[in-house]
């Protein structure tokens, strides 16, 4: 499922990966560049299989560690309140 970010949820990319800003408390969120990756591959309309394939290719990461990686984080953007 392609992933999205609420209208009230900054972004901006770092040299280090991308920083995400809850406008409505204030909180900042740092994503590493594998987390940059797949919250790219999700924003662009891809999948969750989408954003594990593309991990595997880019990273050295097996698929299994890449599956339960993307979940997490998703499952982590969700339950904050940042991604619908």
């Amino acid at each position: 499922m392609a992933l999205r970010f609420g209208a009230d949820v900054s972004t901006a990319e770092t040299d280090y990966g991308t920083v995400l800003l809850d406008e409505r408390s204030g909180d900042y969120w740092e994503l590493n560049p594998t987390g940059t990756l797949v919250v790219k591959t999700l924003l662009e309309g891809g999948d969750e299989g989408d954003a594990i394939d593309a991990l595997v290719t880019g990273f050295d990461i097996d698929r299994a560690q890449a599956t339960q990686d993307v979940r997490a984080l998703v499952q982590e953007l969700r339950a904050s309140g940042l991604a619908v």
